[in-house]
C-alpha cells in the first residue's frame, strides 16, 4: 500500500499579523500610486495649461512653476497700483486725477556714479487679434512723467561678490485731473485700462528690484570676463497699474477685451460663450425630449418594424459625422423646405438654429434611454391603467420623474458633445466671427496670437471653456453613474 504524500497542516496555525498589516499597506500604497499616476496623466496637462496661463511668457524654458503672478508681494503692489492709476485695486486702470508712484532699484559697481535712468510711457496696442485694429486712447497722450527722484544709496554687493552700491529711484506718472479729451476737447478725458511703461537702466546698471515685477525684461547683456554676470537694460511693463486681478489673471482680462469685433466693437469671446450656451441649451432640450420618447417606445410600444428600426438606429452610431456633412450642408443651404423664412434668411447656413437642427437627437441617446427604460418595472404602467392614465400621460407623470439617473448621463455626455462641436461648426459657422461658437473661436486665437508666440492668452481661452464642462460632471456625476449602470442592465 502506498503511502500518502498529503502534507496535514496544523489546525492552530495563523499567519503573522504584522505580516498581513505590511501586506495590506503595500496594496493600499499600490492602489494610491496608480491613483496618482492616473490623476497626472489625466489632469497634469489642465493643470500645467492653468498654471501657464496665468504666465506673461507661457513658452518659458525652464518652465517655473513658481513665478511672478503667484508671489503675494506682487499682489499687495498690483493692488496698490490698481488704486493709485485706475481707484480700483482689482482691475486697475489709468484715470483723470491718478498719481502713480513706483520704485525700481539697481546695483552699480564701485567707481561708477549712478545716473536715474530713461523711462517712457510708450504707445503699445495689445494683443495681436482684432483688437488691435480698433480705435484705441493712449496712455502715452496723457500720462506725464515728473522728473525722477532718487531716493536711497546704499552699500551692496554686485551678483559676483564685488563691492557696489544699491540705488533706487522714484518714478511717478501723473494723469492730470483737467486734461482735455485730444479727439473731442467737449468730452471728458478717457479713462484707460493700462499704462504700459518702459524703463531703459544706464550701462552697467544691473537692474535688482521694483516695486513690481516687470513683465519683460529686455535687451539682456551677456556675461563677460569683467562682468561674469548678465543684466537687462530695458525693464517692460505692459500695465503700471494692473490691480490685483489684472496682474494674476491677465490673460483672462485680456480674452474679453483684446478680442473684439472689428463691425459691432463687441467682446468676440463672449458672443462665442454666449452662443455655445445657446447650442448647447437647444441640443440638451431636443435631446432629453426626443430620446426619451423614442427610447420609451421602443422599449414599451408594440409598432410595425419595431425591432428593424431598432437595428437601424444602431447602424446610425456607425456613420461618422463627415459621410454626411455634405448632404447636410446642401440641406441647410437650401433653407430646410422654408424653415429659414422663419428667420428671415434664405438659408441655415451661418447661425446656431442650422447649427442645432442638424442633430436634434443623437442614436446614442435613444439607445440609452431605452436601455434604462427596459429596467423599470410593468407595474408602474399597469397601476397607471388601471388608474385611468393614458399612454401619454403614464410616460409624463410617472415613467419620467423615475428617469432621474438616465437624464442625467444624458444632460452630460449631450452637453461635452455640444460644448466641444468642432467639426460640424467649422462648416456650418463661416463668418462673421460674432457667430462662432467658443472651439471655432479658439482656432482663430490659434491663428491670430500663435503666429505671435502669444500663448498665454490661447491657454486662457482653453481653460474658459474647459470649466463648464468639469462642472457640469461635478454636479451631475452621481447621476451619470447611475444612468451608465441602470442603462447596462436588464432584469
Amino acid at each position: 500500500m502506498q503511502a500518502s504524500t498529503a502534507v496535514n497542516l496544523k489546525p492552530n496555525l495563523k499567519a503573522d499579523p504584522n505580516w498581513l498589516a505590511r501586506r495590506r499597506w503595500a496594496r493600499a500604497g499600490w492602489v494610491y500610486f496608480m491613483l496618482i499616476l492616473f490623476s497626472f496623466v489625466f489632469i497634469g496637462p489642465l493643470l500645467m495649461g492653468t498654471i501657464s496661463s496665468l504666465k506673461t511668457n507661457p513658452d518659458e524654458y525652464p518652465p517655473r512653476i513658481f513665478f511672478e503672478q503667484l508671489r503675494p508681494a506682487n499682489w499687495v503692489s498690483a493692488f496698490q497700483l490698481g488704486t493709485a492709476g485706475g481707484g480700483d485695486g482689482f482691475l486697475g486702470g489709468f484715470r483723470p486725477g491718478a498719481k502713480i508712484n513706483f520704485d525700481v532699484s539697481y546695483l552699480v559697481p564701485q567707481g561708477i556714479t549712478p545716473t536715474a535712468p530713461e523711462v517712457s510711457v510708450p504707445k503699445r496696442r495689445a494683443g495681436a487679434g482684432a483688437g488691435a485694429f480698433a480705435a484705441t486712447d493712449y496712455a502715452a497722450d496723457y500720462a506725464v512723467l515728473e522728473p525722477l527722484k532718487q531716493t536711497a544709496l546704499v552699500p551692496a554687493n554686485m551678483p559676483d561678490g564685488k563691492p557696489g552700491q544699491k540705488v533706487t529711484y522714484q518714478i511717478t506718472v501723473n494723469y492730470p485731473q483737467n486734461a482735455k479729451n485730444l479727439n473731442d476737447p467737449t468730452k471728458p478725458a478717457p479713462i484707460m485700462d493700462r499704462v504700459p511703461l518702459d524703463i531703459n537702466s544706464p550701462n552697467e546698471h544691473v537692474y535688482t528690484s521694483a516695486t513690481l515685477d516687470p513683465t519683460r525684461l529686455e535687451r539682456i547683456f551677456a556675461p563677460i570676463a569683467s562682468r561674469p554676470y548678465p543684466y537687462p537694460r530695458v525693464q517692460s511693463y505692459d500695465n503700471l497699474a494692473p490691480g490685483v486681478i489684472g496682474y494674476v489673471f491677465r490673460n483672462y482680462t485680456r480674452v474679453f477685451k483684446e478680442t473684439r469685433s472689428i463691425t459691432t466693437g463687441q467682446s468676440l469671446f463672449f458672443n462665442w460663450v454666449i452662443n455655445s450656451f445657446l447650442f448647447v441649451i437647444l441640443r440638451i432640450a431636443s435631446t432629453i425630449v426626443l430620446a426619451s420618447m423614442a427610447g420609451y417606445a421602443m422599449a414599451r410600444l408594440n409598432f410595425p418594424f419595431k425591432n428593424a428600426f431598432f437595428v437601424f438606429v444602431i447602424f446610425t452610431m456607425t456613420v461618422p459625422g463627415q459621410v454626411t456633412f455634405i448632404s447636410n450642408y446642401l440641406v441647410l443651404k437650401d433653407g430646410i423646405w422654408g424653415l429659414s423664412k422663419l428667420w428671415g434668411q434664405q438659408s441655415l447656413l451661418n447661425s446656431i438654429v442650422g447649427l442645432w437642427l442638424i442633430g436634434l437627437v443623437g442614436a446614442g441617446a435613444v439607445f440609452l434611454m431605452k436601455q434604462f427604460f427596459e429596467t423599470l418595472p410593468r407595474e408602474l404602467e399597469e397601476s397607471a391603467k388601471i388608474d385611468g392614465a393614458s399612454t401619454t400621460q403614464t410616460f409624463w407623470r410617472v415613467i419620467m420623474p423615475l428617469a432621474g439617473p438616465a437624464l442625467g448621463a444624458l444632460v452630460i455626455t449631450t452637453a461635452q458633445g455640444a460644448w466641444n462641436e468642432y467639426f460640424w461648426a467649422l462648416v456650418v459657422l463661416a463668418n462673421p466671427q460674432d457667430i462662432y461658437t467658443l472651439p471655432i473661436g479658439l482656432n482663430s486665437f490659434n491663428r491670430f496670437y500663435g503666429s505671435t508666440g502669444d500663448y498665454g492668452l490661447i491657454l486662457a481661452g482653453a481653460v474658459f471653456s474647459a470649466l463648464p464642462v468639469i462642472i457640469l460632471f461635478i454636479v451631475f456625476q452621481r447621476y451619470f453613474v447611475e444612468g451608465v449602470a441602470f442603462s447596462g442592465s436588464k432584469e
